[in-house]
C-alpha cells in the first residue's frame, strides 16, 4: 500500500538548491542564510507535502555542504531563564550543544555560537567556558538600545560595530536556533555591517518553507500554517511591499511584513541602498513549485488543520493552553471550508462510541478503507484497533485471535497488582510486544506484525485522550492521529 504522493521531493532538492547558489552569487559570494523552522525532523511539512520528506532541507543542504557551514544562535536572556524546548523537553543551552553534534554527525560544519542579548549574565558566561571546554568558538552580541527601530545608532559603531564579529570562512552561513526570539535575524544583520566595514558586500535571505509565498492566500497549505502557529497568532497576509514593486500577488505573514520597513532602513544604512523590494524577496523557498498534485496536498492540509484543532483541545483540556488558540482554529475551518467531519475515521469512531457506549478509535487507511475498535474488557480501544487493522490487512480472519486471553490475563496482574496501575487493560506497546513474542510460533502474529509499515500515513482518531505511550507508538507508525478532548476516567 502506496501512500498518496502530492509533492516531487527530487525536484524540491533540485530547483532549492540551484536557487540557493543562484542568491550567493548576486552578493560578493558571501550569503547569510536565516533559517526558520526545522532543518530536520519537520513532520509539518511532511504531512501537508505528501512526498516531502521530514528530512528534505538537510538532503538538499547536502548538496552545498562544501560551501556551508552553520553559526547557531541562542540568546542569553534564555539561557538566564532556563528556556525549555517543550517538545524535546530540554534547555536550549543543551539543545545548543544537541544541534552541533546531529550537524556535524551529517558532515555538516559548525563554526561557531553566538550569544546574543549578552549583558554579562553569569549563565551565559558559564555557557561560553563549556563550549570552549568542548572545543566550540563562541562569540558575544550586545543588547543595543532602540532595536530595532533607532536605525542610527543600530547600523553604527555604537551598535552593530560594537558586537564580536563572527569569523566565517565559507560562501553560505546558515545561521539557526534552537527556537524563536533567539536574535537570528540580528546576527545576519550585524554580519553584514562587520562584512561591509571589510570591504565585503555580503547578503542576507531568509529561508522558511510557511507560508508558501507562490500559493494562494487561502490555499489549504498556507491555512494549515496558520493552524500550527495558531498559538503563536501568525496571520498569512499578502505583501503589499511586493504588490506595489511588481504587481503581483505573494504571500507573507504579519511579522515579516511589520519588520520590513526597519530592515529596509537598517539595508539602507549598511550599503546605502536596499537590494530587497519586498520581504517576500528576502525569501528563498521554492516548495510551491514542487507541488506535483495540488489535490492531494489540499486533503492533507485540511486533516492537518483539523489535527491541530484537536491537538488544541486536547491541551486545553489539560490546563496547558488557553481557548484563544481553539478559537483562532476554528475560525480558520470555516476559510478552509471543513468541519471536523472531514475526517472520515473521526466520524466513524464517534458513530462507534454513540451505537456502543464505549470508546472507540478508527483508522482510515490508503485505500479509504475504514477499521474500527472499542474498548474491551482486555485491551483499550487502540490497542484493539491495531489488531483489527493489520489482521484486515493480513487478509487474516476477524474472528481469529492473535493474543489469546491466557496471555493478556498474566500481563494484567502484573500491571495492576506488581506495579500498581488502574488500568488493566493492555496498551498499544504491549499488545504489538505480545504479538512479537508469539509471531516465533505463530505465522498469524507474523503476517500482522510485517503489516505495520502499512499504517504510515493512515488517519487514526481516538474518542478519548490517549497515553503519552499510546501516542508515541501511533506517531512511530507514521499515523496522523487526532483524538477528543476526554480524560479517562
Amino acid at each position: 500500500m502506496c501512500m498518496k504522493i502530492g509533492f516531487d521531493n527530487e525536484k524540491y532538492l533540485k530547483i532549492q538548491s540551484e536557487h540557493i547558489r543562484q542568491r550567493i552569487a548576486q552578493f560578493d559570494g558571501k550569503l547569510y542564510l536565516e533559517l526558520g523552522g526545522k532543518l530536520f525532523d519537520d513532520h509539518h511539512a511532511s504531512r501537508v507535502l505528501p512526498g516531502f520528506k521530514p528530512d528534505s532541507k538537510l538532503r538538499m543542504f547536502k548538496q552545498l555542504s562544501d560551501s556551508l557551514e552553520i553559526v547557531i544562535v541562542i540568546s542569553a536572556e534564555d539561557i538566564e531563564k532556563n528556556k525549555m524546548r517543550a517538545d524535546l523537553g530540554i534547555t536550549y543551552d543543551e539543545d545548543v550543544i544537541r544541534l552541533r553534534d546531529e550537524f556535524m554527525s551529517r558532515g555538516f560544519m559548525v563554526g561557531s555560537v553566538v550569544l546574543t542579548h549578552y549583558d554579562g549574565q553569569r549563565s551565559a558566561d558559564q555557557f561560553r567556558q563549556r563550549l570552549d571546554r568542548i572545543g566550540i568558538k563562541s562569540y558575544c552580541h550586545y543588547l543595543i538600545e532602540g532595536y530595532p527601530h533607532n536605525v542610527d545608532v543600530i547600523a553604527s559603531d555604537e551598535g552593530f560595530g560594537k558586537n564580536e564579529f563572527v569569523e566565517t570562512s565559507r560562501p553560505l552561513v546558515i545561521v539557526t536556533a534552537p527556537g524563536p526570539g533567539s536574535g537570528k535575524m540580528a546576527v545576519c544583520l550585524s554580519q553584514l555591517y562587520g562584512e561591509n566595514k571589510r570591504g565585503v558586500r555580503a547578503g542576507y535571505a531568509k529561508f522558511e518553507t510557511f507560508p508558501v509565498w507562490s500559493l494562494p492566500l487561502k490555499h489549504p497549505v498556507n491555512i494549515a500554517y496558520e493552524a500550527a502557529t495558531a498559538d503563536l497568532n501568525d496571520v498569512n497576509m499578502i505583501d503589499p511591499f511586493h504588490f506595489d514593486a511588481y504587481g503581483q500577488v505573494a504571500i507573507n505573514y504579519n511579522r515579516d511584513i511589520e519588520i520590513f520597513p526597519v530592515l529596509h532602513a537598517l539595508f539602507e544604512g549598511i550599503y546605502g541602498e536596499n537590494p530587497y523590494k519586498s520581504p517576500t524577496d528576502m525569501g528563498v523557498n521554492m516548495v510551491g513549485f514542487c507541488i506535483s498534485d495540488d489535490e492531494v496536498c489540499c486533503q492533507a492540509s485540511k486533516d492537518e488543520i483539523i489535527r491541530r484543532y484537536y491537538d488544541a483541545t486536547n491541551k486545553l483540556a489539560n490546563g496547558a493552553c488557553n481557548d484563544n488558540e481553539v478559537s483562532k482554529i476554528r475560525m480558520l475551518f470555516n476559510q478552509a471550508k471543513i468541519s471536523t467531519d472531514f475526517r472520515r475515521c473521526t466520524v466513524a469512531a464517534n458513530e462507534l462510541k454513540n451505537s456502543s457506549g464505549q470508546h472507540s478509535a478508527a483508522m482510515e487507511l490508503e485505500d479509504g478503507t475504514i477499521i474500527t475498535a472499542k474498548t474491551g474488557s482486555l485491551l483499550g480501544c487502540c490497542a484493539a484497533l491495531i489488531l483489527n487493522v493489520t489482521k484486515h490487512l493480513a487478509g487474516i480472519d476477524h474472528d481469529i485471535e492473535l493474543i489469546p486471553q491466557s496471555m493478556i490475563e498474566p500481563i494484567q496482574k502484573t500491571k495492576t497488582e506488581y506495579l500498581g496501575g488502574r488500568n488493566p487493560r493492555l496498551h498499544t506497546d504491549e499488545v504489538l510486544v505480545a504479538i512479537s513474542v508469539l509471531s516465533q510460533n505463530d505465522e498469524n502474529c507474523r503476517k500482522a506484525l510485517e503489516q505495520l509499515p502499512k499504517l504510515r500515513g493512515c488517519q487514526v482518531h481516538s474518542t478519548v485522550m490517549l497515553s503519552e505511550v499510546d501516542r508515541k507508538i501511533f506517531k512511530k507508525l507514521g499515523c496522523g492521529l487526532t483524538c477528543d478532548p476526554v480524560k479517562k476516567k
